[in-house]
């Protein structure tokens, strides 16, 4: 499955949909933080266009699946 060309600001808002919260900017990247069980911490960088590779491991950490990003990405 391809992944979609994504921007870093629709992935925290996607990830604001799975229960994540923005805890600080550090330069060009956001830190979001889930409180709720599992607790996570994942770095987003706020680029136009979020290498897939990076997508991939943001995945991986978050245990979102393909079919789960594409639907918080609508």
């Amino acid at each position: 499955m391809t992944l979609p060309a994504v921007s870093g600001q629709a992935l925290v808002k996607a990830l604001a949909k799975a229960g994540y919260d923005v805890d600080h900017m550090t330069g060009s990247h956001a830190i979001l933080l889930k409180k709720t069980p599992p607790q996570a911490r994942v770095s987003v960088p706020l680029h136009k266009e979020i290498a897939k590779g990076t997508l991939r491991a943001i995945m991986r950490q978050t245990g979102l699946t393909h079919e789960k990003l594409f639907g918080l990405l609508r």
